[in-house]
């Protein structure tokens, strides 16, 4: 018997520069947990929770350790209670929520971090990333197909574009594999510091249904859920 698991290939990030594999492992890295299942069916489900990896030092562009947000942070800051809210599908209860302190390797041995958090709604999906990566933003719209846009948000070079999840068939025995395009989703890349010195945050989603997500949606969840990510005053 296959199952089918829809994720978001999001990883193109400022620059368009992870390849659809990187992305999917990434996305695939984000560990879930399932909400409430045992409840009583007269209680409302308990509100997820989630965890994932703590933060690790890395070397910023000064040359002093400086500490990445963990997917367990970017979790935190994501599953907020009124998500639903801001969804525009008030009350609705998360299905599952998760955070990963993932990290790419390139070619050339480098290591960046890329931690990221996902809350899965029955309407909705949305990811939370961050690249700590030394590209700009600004100007990367040309790299992001047609249709990406340059724009500021909350104060910040950013860059709004059309993404697409990858669907993934697989058997339980592990064979018989297969891939193919998902549903439409819609991303705002926004960069980590107000001088555009290097490295994004990330908001993608996605519904359900396979509707093309409302921009002013996705920027209503952005500019609510940016500012409670760890150090973002820091890079004002």
């Amino acid at each position: 018997m296959a199952d089918d698991i829809g994720t978001a290939v999001t990883g193109a990030g400022a620059v368009g520069q992870a390849l659809a594999a990187v992305a999917l492992v990434a996305a695939l890295g984000v560990g879930l947990w399932t909400v409430g299942e045992s409840s009583p069916p007269d209680s409302d489900p308990p509100p997820a929770t989630c965890s994932g990896g703590e933060p690790e030092k890395a070397a910023g562009a000064s040359g002093k350790a400086r500490r990445p947000v963990s997917g367990a942070q970017l979790c935190k800051a994501l599953n907020r209670p009124d998500l639903a809210e801001l969804l525009g599908t008030p009350g609705e209860p998360v299905k599952t929520a998760g955070g990963s302190s993932s990290s790419t390797r390139f070619g050339n041995g480098k290591e960046i971090a890329t931690p990221s958090a996902q809350v899965e709604f029955g309407t909705y999906t949305v990811n939370l990333s961050a690249t700590y990566d030394r590209h700009p933003v600004a100007g990367s719209a040309g790299l992001l197909g047609a249709g990406a846009r340059q724009r500021k948000v909350l104060g910040r070079p950013a860059v709004i574009y059309a993404d697409r999840t990858l669907s993934i068939s697989f058997r339980l025995d592990g064979k018989d594999s297969a891939g193919g395009p998902g549903v439409p989703a819609r991303t705002v890349t926004v960069a980590r510091d107000a001088k555009d010195s290097g490295g994004s945050f990330e908001v993608s989603l996605w519904r359900t249904d396979g509707a093309v997500p409302d921009d002013a949606v996705l920027l209503r969840v952005a500019e609510k859920v940016l500012p409670t990510i760890p150090w973002w005053a820091a890079g004002a």
